[in-house]
């Protein structure tokens, strides 16, 4: 039986030559030659919420959106919340205010088109809102955004604000507030050591067995307080094309387990209720909720 706390159920619509670890072996200028399959995977992704009657969130590339057209008019049909992931891909700290206003801008007026829906929760890529740009936390309030799921509270060497607040909360800037959603972590002490353990999905949900993730789930359910899940379309497409001149660490993230993601889906969608991050949040979103 499902435990009916609302959980956020979340996807970051990109495909898988657009990931940051790749950064480094794909030019940006070649993407339009690289074969585009985000949009099969995402008609896996809504069949998959159908059979278990989930709503979610799809934080979308702009990028995306503008070659798939109508990728995200058939997610907001589906009964889905559109949300924005940035147009195209690039880590906030690394482009500074004036070209991250101008990105989520571009990415913000087409989803909004395309879906005929205010667009108002954003994501950045690779949860690239650390301590030295919360800056973008003001201008997504200048540009109309509710609510923001960037941050994640751990140690890593991309992204990570070890201590910030594990639960949904409002973000007070000069110039006004933001909702929060933190990636979800599971906090616990051993050996004298206290550490927020990852357990939001994505690469973790693939490395580790799902039987953890489900029972740190529950947990933070009996605690009162809801769990945010999230993947990417490619997660589910072992199939996709090799990146061959990586790094070995590069690969293992991004190919671990490609093949066990959907059967670990099955079982998280079957044992909790989810719903988009709006609907959980309590603010305003951009489709139909649940």
């Amino acid at each position: 039986m499902k435990n009916r706390i609302a959980n956020a159920l979340t996807v970051d619509v990109e495909d898988y030559f657009q990931v940051s670890a790749f950064e480094h072996c794909i030019d940006r200028a070649s993407w339009d030659s690289m074969e585009l399959r985000v949009e099969n995977n995402v008609a896996r992704i809504l069949d998959l919420f159908d059979e278990f009657g989930a709503k979610g969130t799809f934080f979308t590339l702009g990028w995306i959106a503008e070659r798939a057209p109508g990728l995200v008019r058939r997610i907001a049909d589906r009964g889905h919340d559109i949300a924005c992931h940035g147009y195209g891909h690039q880590l906030v700290y690394d482009i500074g205010p004036d070209r991250f206003r101008e990105d989520i801008r571009r990415a913000k007026a087409i989803l909004e088109d395309q879906s005929g829906k205010a667009v108002t929760g954003y994501r950045a890529p690779s949860y690239s809102i650390v301590d030295r740009s919360l800056w973008a936390l003001d201008i997504l309030i200048e540009e109309g955004f509710a609510y923001d799921s960037s941050i994640f509270p751990i140690f890593h060497d991309r992204y990570g604000i070890p201590d910030a607040p594990r639960f949904p909360h409002d973000i007070e800037r000069e110039n006004g507030t933001i909702r929060e959603f933190p990636l979800t972590t599971k906090f616990f002490s051993a050996f004298g050591k206290e550490m927020n353990f990852p357990v939001a999905g994505g690469g973790y949900l693939r490395l580790f067995p799902v039987s953890l993730i489900e029972r740190a789930f529950k947990s933070i359910n009996r605690d009162g307080n809801p769990v945010v899940l999230y993947f990417h379309p490619w997660e589910i497409d072992p199939g996709q094309p090799r990146i061959a001149n990586t790094g070995w660490k590069s690969r293992f993230r991004h190919y671990v387990n490609l093949d066990k993601t959907e059967s670990k889906l099955r079982t998280l969608l079957g044992s909790f209720h989810f719903a988009p991050m709006a609907s959980v949040l309590g603010v305003g979103g951009g489709g139909h909720g649940s």
